[in-house]
């Protein structure tokens, strides 16, 4: 070919690729206003009230807890959303039961033939709830240490190996067994297995009578404070079904004191650390016992998810549902950290409701609703271990073979704007491809979770769904911002992380740069507004832990 007509060709090539690419990254005309309409002034109000001490924490059972979910119920009906709990109400019932283990119990650790007493200091040492939903359990139980509590067939491994661990008080360490294979416990990322939720329930179903979690900041991803600030508190549960095992005893013991107590015992804690590494591990029993007194005081809460519905265009696909959602709730009036008890919650996550607000408000600014419907929800009780979105991923609006896709915001970006986001769950399913479209069309990078040891799938609302089967994903932040040095929101991170999650000190600052909310919220609404657009529901990856529960969901009719 001559020179001339090759470099024609060539010039024709690229010209054609940046066609398809310009095609592909083009923008619906009807949904750019929409995006462009996004305004960071509106989530920066919507934050700053949900943030503020008259609503005390927004704890749920607490009154600022109540305040906040009719305050989200008005913004709806401001937005002109539909009621989306059914019975014409926007408020969907959660009734838990808290628990609140009262400063009269005890707790002590017995140690060897010579009766050596370790009296671990409540919140200084060891936070502790009774999961029995009883007000006094007495407790005198020989100790086992069961490694990381981990039964995970498909991984070849079990911690239990058919010890009869009924009736004992499991010592348990947290996170995955260690691993940089991400096809086994993936690797350095967290999974499930490592979660603490995890730990308690295993030790439930192997009918022990209690379980004492080590918490040392490596392994849980947080200091102490954060285990202190969190259970040294009401805790919310589901109530119990009749005749279920549940545990007596759900502590945390602190690194130092977990060392001395095993040391009594003439155990190593580094030993036995090493030993639960390995998969032909076995539960070692203890020269201990517990000996306990806890006395808690119980009583029934009613909060409430707050539904919001747009109803879809198509007289078909509008029975099903695109879900968006965000928690509301954070923990209220707590232990007073230099003199402050209010656990505001600004980023986690008035942050996130806000800017669920905002997305809202967009949908309602098409010009045509999308084909499918969309639900918002503002989850309540996510601090408490996710019941809110538990109970509506057991008591759905629209069914779970309807639904979808879940989209969660946790923790939105108040330091400015990002130019990389991380999608967590998305690369689970077909949801990863519009992912890679709203990338390409809205100008942000895609990246992987910088932080894969802290298991954040598995922390937030979006896994309540995920569990019953409906493709979901988490939109977070990532760490590059814009106009920002290398290295500036790494640090920004760290710096919440240490001074600020799960502490009093999260709350509103007039100098939130609220860009990078507005920015989640323009990514949110592309993304939603194209899974409900298309004419096939996203489905999980085949072998996808998940994907078996979306086909059982598929199969029942559920």
């Amino acid at each position: 070919m001559p020179r001339s007509r090759y470099l024609f060709a060539a010039a024709l090539a690229l010209a054609l690729t940046a066609l398809v690419a310009f095609a592909a990254a083009a923008v619906p005309p009807g949904l750019k206003p929409a995006l462009d309409g996004i305004d960071a002034r509106r989530i920066d109000a919507d934050l700053k009230f949900l943030a503020d001490d008259l609503l005390e924490g927004r704890g749920t059972g607490q009154p600022g807890g109540r305040l906040a979910a009719l305050y989200l119920e008005t913004r709806f009906r401001l937005l002109g959303l539909e009621p989306g709990a059914g019975n014409g109400s926007y408020l969907q019932d959660v009734p838990l039961v808290g628990t609140t283990t009262q400063p009269d119990s005890r707790l002590a650790l017995v140690a060897g033939a010579g009766g050596q007493r370790l009296a671990p200091e409540w919140l200084g040492e060891y936070v502790a709830s009774v999961e029995t939903q009883r007000e006094v359990e007495d407790i005198d139980a020989p100790m086992v240490f069961a490694g990381y509590g981990v039964v995970a067939p498909e991984f070849g491994w079990d911690d239990f190996k058919g010890t009869d661990v009924s009736g004992k008080i499991l010592v348990l360490l947290v996170n995955d067994p260690p691993s940089d294979d991400p096809k086994f416990f993936g690797g350095k990322a967290l999974t499930y297995y490592g979660r603490w939720t995890y730990k308690f329930e295993s030790a439930a179903r192997a009918g022990a009578a209690g379980a004492i979690l080590i918490h040392t900041d490596a392994s849980a991803g947080y200091g102490w404070d954060v285990v202190r600030n969190s259970w040294g508190r009401e805790r919310p549960y589901v109530a119990l079904a009749p005749g279920a095992h549940a545990l007596k005893l759900a502590a945390w013991i602190s690194e130092p004191f977990a060392r001395r107590a095993l040391q009594a015992a003439g155990q190593d804690f580094e030993a036995l650390r090493a030993a639960a590494a390995k998969a032909d591990f076995r539960p070692v029993p203890l020269s201990l016992r517990t000996e306990a007194h806890l006395v808690a005081k119980v009583r029934d809460i009613m909060t409430w998810n707050v539904l919001g519905l747009l109803r879809g265009g198509d007289p078909k696909l509008r029975e099903q549902a695109v879900v968006y959602t965000s928690h509301y709730d954070h923990l209220g009036r707590g232990n007073p950290v230099d003199g402050d008890d209010i656990y505001n919650g600004a980023q986690d996550n008035a942050s996130g409701v806000a800017t669920l607000l905002e997305t809202a408000r967009a949908f309602t600014r098409l010009p045509k609703p999308p084909r499918r419907s969309i639900l918002f929800i503002a989850c309540a009780a996510e601090e408490g271990g996710l019941r809110g979105s538990e109970y509506y991923a057991t008591h759905p609006v629209f069914p779970t073979r309807l639904t979808a896709a879940n989209i969660n915001m946790d923790g939105t970006p108040v330091w400015g704007q990002p130019r990389d986001f991380t999608f967590l769950g998305a690369d689970r399913s077909t949801l990863g491809a519009i992912v890679k479209d709203a990338s390409a069309a809205l100008g942000f990078k895609v990246v992987a979770d910088p932080h894969p040891e802290q298991g954040s799938f598995y922390r937030s609302d979006q896994f309540n769904l995920a569990k019953v089967g409906v493709p979901a994903f988490s939109l977070d932040p990532g760490l590059d911002y814009i106009g920002k040095p290398a290295g500036w929101g790494e640090t920004m991170w760290q710096d919440y992380e240490d001074t600020r999650y799960h502490r009093p000190k999260d709350e509103y600052d007039p100098k939130f740069d609220l860009s990078g909310s507005a920015a989640e919220a323009r990514i949110a609404l592309y993304i939603g507004w194209r899974a409900a657009q298309d004419e096939a529901l996203p489905q999980w990856n085949q072998g996808d832990e998940f994907a078996a529960a979306r086909a059982s969901a598929l199969k029942a009719g559920r």
